[in-house]
């Protein structure tokens, strides 16, 4: 890479040599990690944030913050043409895209965030002549929905049955408002002339910092383990720094321009695989263990979104919740990104509920 002309600025640490690169969402789990490996890597690292945005993971003195009003295209264009100013005329290298919402009180608003936010964000880095050498779009394996439920028996008494895995071949039917908001976000990148992009697809992101998963390790705590559904399970996780790996081993790889990835650790655990560890790391408190019949999850679910609406207050469980728990199905091939630029998962299911589990006691969220 030509250095000299991608790094016109400085640091108080000194040059940075990897590029540019921005970052959206980058006060969140997943983009604030991006953040620190761009860091790490060299690059002149630009933290795409709101101006509400929490600044507690993006406390390093390199960092260059970008605020950007995705929700109103005229502003957001007005805002890239002065940072491409203050950058000498040259945009960003490259733009991960880590922003959008996994939890919204009302269907409009995912598509609000994920899908219209997309699209004014590409219209107006084209607009603006900011067209990076790469665009890695954060998408999701909801995309895909509830297809592949049935399983069949596989000839084991140990694991008798068996889902066959999502494949990059199959036809994505999102069963979500959260999975079909990313769809349509991906239809309208997909469907752009000379925009060079790579779409990664990850399955259930965990590591420290993330919320969701924490809640099961705080019921765990409190003695209390509830799986989904009577019927088996095949899951499929990946580790927050697992996924960083493939934004920047994707947006480099030739082969990866103008493709989609699943992204996990390349094994498939049932149901007890997580809760089974997190138990164990916390130093293996007794724990009932309930299945909770998909019915009365419906149920809770339901209530529970009901209860959202009339507070305004976001809960962890609701309809589009229940769409998610309730499937039984989220295996996925890796192959491709293996193939392609070099995917290798670095962190195994134990490694990283360990590392997940030290940093919540560690930050007293435990």
């Amino acid at each position: 890479m030509n250095t000299e002309q991608h790094s016109s600025k400085f640091s108080p640490l000194g040059e940075v040599e990897g590029g540019r690169i921005l970052v959206t969402g980058a006060s969140g789990f997943i983009g604030s990690f991006i953040v620190e490996e761009g860091l790490k890597q060299g690059f002149e690292v630009w933290a795409g944030v709101r101006g509400t945005s929490s600044r507690r993971y993006l406390q390093d003195e390199r960092i260059r913050f970008a605020q950007l009003d995705m929700q109103n295209p005229t502003k957001l264009h007005d805002q890239l043409l002065a940072y491409k100013a203050e950058m000498g005329g040259k945009g960003w290298d490259y733009v991960v895209h880590a922003a959008g919402a996994t939890k919204c009180l009302h269907r409009e608003d995912f598509f609000r965030t994920n899908t219209e936010g997309t699209k004014n964000l590409i219209d107006a880095l084209r607009s603006a002549e900011m067209i990076p050498q790469r665009f890695v779009f954060l998408s999701s394996l909801s995309i895909f929905g509830a297809i592949r439920e049935e399983p069949v028996r596989r000839p084991s008494e140990d694991n008798p049955w068996v889902y066959a895995p999502i494949l990059l071949t199959d036809e994505p039917k999102p069963n979500t408002a959260y999975g079909e908001s990313k769809l349509a976000a991906e239809h309208y990148l997909t469907a752009q002339q000379d925009f060079p992009y790579t779409i990664l697809r990850p399955t259930g992101v965990y590591g420290p910092r993330e919320r969701d998963y924490f809640l099961m390790a705080q019921s765990i705590k409190q003695h209390i383990d509830i799986a989904a559904g009577l019927t088996p399970q095949e899951i499929t996780f990946v580790y927050v720094q697992d996924v960083v790996q493939a934004v920047f081993k994707s947006m480099e790889a030739p082969k990866a321009e103008g493709k989609a990835y699943f992204l996990s650790d390349g094994k498939v655990y049932n149901s007890r695989s997580y809760s089974d560890l997190v138990q164990h790391y916390l130093g293996d408190p007794w724990v009932l263990h309930l299945k909770l019949p998909l019915c009365l999850l419906r149920a809770i679910c339901w209530v529970s979104g009901r209860i959202s609406r009339l507070t305004g207050k976001m809960n962890a469980l609701n309809d589009d919740k229940y769409n998610i728990l309730s499937q039984r199905n989220w295996q996925c091939e890796i192959e491709p990104a293996i193939a392609d630029f070099g995917y290798e998962p670095q962190w195994s299911l134990e490694q990283g509920v360990e590392a997940s589990i030290e940093w919540y006691k560690k930050e007293g969220w435990l």
